[in-house]
């Protein structure tokens, strides 16, 4: 079985249960719902094809919920709008539609907030406008840089200017609501720009009394530039490609990818990379090689996951492309060996004995060739801990917890399993060792790690390895 995860995004093209139930059989191990075009009464259709898919198969699979967030587009356009190179267009804040002169801006204190000098990007950067002037109420005056054709709705990036608008949006608290009906396992947040954007998410929640996890998806320059500190208050991150790569430097954007990974397992929160893996995939049967080195070079970097859009979600061939991306997975897999961070915990962490005893048990693994390393959890801590070292071992992680049973499917490595004895510790091994027997995880002959915490009836953190020689 294949330890990085895969992601793949719901949409028409696998509205069906079938192609659902296919996907999850060929490797997905997360849908994501993108409520920038989600439509209530879909998906929660698609939420119970999910959960029968859960009870049928057996298969844990998580489903995330991604925001808009603060996205700016400009309004209505007629057809047949082309801006021209060296000709000069208006962005206003009114509502009037927009013509070969000016557009719309759905964001009212744009003006205000951008300064002559500053870039303007349309269409996915398509289009290239700088600021001449602003009035600071109303109206901007660019001179267009880069011109093509422009649609109604086209995005609207900001690579040069800091804008106040709030992190989670009128809209965004709306999909929040539905997707605490739902029961979601995590919550991304777009155009992340600082910590404070998480931590107000997650004021939001807790409002709500709601402690589903955040990922902070990083698109934005101001969020490279506090990347550690979004990074301690969320419980995960994406590399978000797309706009990303229109707000920085495209060529930046490659080592960026590993830094954020690294960090990522430095302080073991999983870490999706997305956007345009196999793109040419939602036309075509086959991707190009360029795409098949980018899902492979993802997987070399020690990424949690791999996340499809468009390619499942409105293309051509939703269950060959996941067939295609663990195919790549896996044959990465077989001939990389995979690192964390060799740096033990300090004494003065109040988690030093679990995450002493996590970074051991992955470095046992790769001494002694051990198949599995078992986990009994409560909270999911010492599974992400595991994960974060990159064992050479299968993570299996028993839990009575069934809120964490999908959400940890996200990491890397990670498989989960329901178990709600309260017996001795022997005898919960054993059982333990039986299960992963029966699943395949491991034969006679082979080495598993067990961690557990001893006395295993005061559910507390985990303060015990044990090795055992499968019979």
């Amino acid at each position: 079985m294949k330890k990085t995860k895969i992601v793949a995004t719901l949409g028409p093209s696998v509205e069906s249960y079938d192609i659902k139930r296919r996907m999850v059989e060929a490797g997905v191990n997360v849908f994501r719902i993108n409520f920038s075009h989600a439509r209530y009464e879909i998906v929660r259709e698609q939420i119970e094809h999910i959960e029968k898919i859960r009870k049928e198969t057996g298969k844990h699979v998580a489903v995330l919920a991604d925001l808009q967030g603060p996205k700016l587009r400009i309004g209505n356009m007629p057809a047949g709008v082309e801006l021209k190179t060296g000709d000069t267009f208006v962005l206003t804040n009114d509502d009037s539609p927009g013509d070969d002169h000016h557009a719309s801006v759905g964001y009212k204190t744009l003006p205000a907030e951008v300064k002559p000098g500053e870039l303007i990007l349309l269409d996915d950067g398509k289009i290239h406008l700088r600021v001449k002037e602003t009035d600071g109420k109303s109206r901007i005056l660019t001179e267009v840089l880069q011109g093509g054709p422009l649609k109604s709705h086209k995005g609207l990036n900001l690579p040069d200017s800091e804008i106040s608008v709030p992190s989670v949006t009128e809209k965004d608290k709306k999909d929040l609501e539905f997707a605490r009906q739902i029961g979601v396992d995590w919550i991304a947040l777009s155009f992340v720009r600082s910590a404070k954007d998480i931590l107000d998410l997650k004021a939001y929640l807790s409002w709500l009394n709601d402690d589903t996890p955040v990922i902070a998806k990083i698109e934005k320059p101001e969020a490279i530039r506090q990347l550690e500190e979004i990074m301690d208050v969320a419980d995960g991150v994406m590399v978000a490609r797309g706009d990303l790569g229109i707000e920085i430097p495209i060529e930046q954007v490659p080592l960026l990818q590993k830094k954020i990974v690294r960090l990522a397992k430095r302080k073991a929160k999983p870490v999706i990379i997305a956007t345009q893996m196999m793109e040419s995939m939602i036309e075509q049967l086959l991707p190009s090689r360029a795409e098949v080195n980018d899902v492979a070079n993802s997987v070399i970097d020690g990424a949690d996951a791999v996340m499809l859009s468009g390619e499942t979600s409105v293309g051509k061939h939703p269950l060959e492309v996941i067939q295609r991306v663990s195919s790549i997975i896996r044959s990465v897999e077989e001939g990389v060996r995979f690192s964390g961070e060799k740096i033990l915990p300090s004494k003065s962490d109040s988690r030093f004995i679990t995450k002493t005893i996590c970074f051991y048990a992955a470095e046992t693994a790769l001494d002694i060739g051990a198949k599995a390393i078992t986990t009994l959890t409560a909270s999911g801590y010492s599974a992400a801990q595991v994960a974060s070292h990159r064992p050479p071992a299968h993570i299996l992680v028993f839990t009575h917890n069934n809120r964490i049973l999908n959400r940890l499917m996200l990491y890397w490595g990670i498989y989960t399993f329901f178990y709600d004895k309260m017996v001795s510790t022997d005898e919960t091994i054993r059982d333990i060792i039986n299960m992963i027997k029966k699943e395949n995880f491991v034969s006679p002959g082979d080495f598993a790690i067990n961690l557990t915490s001893m006395p295993l009836t005061e559910k507390g953190m985990v303060n015990t390895l044990r090795i055992t020689k499968i019979d």
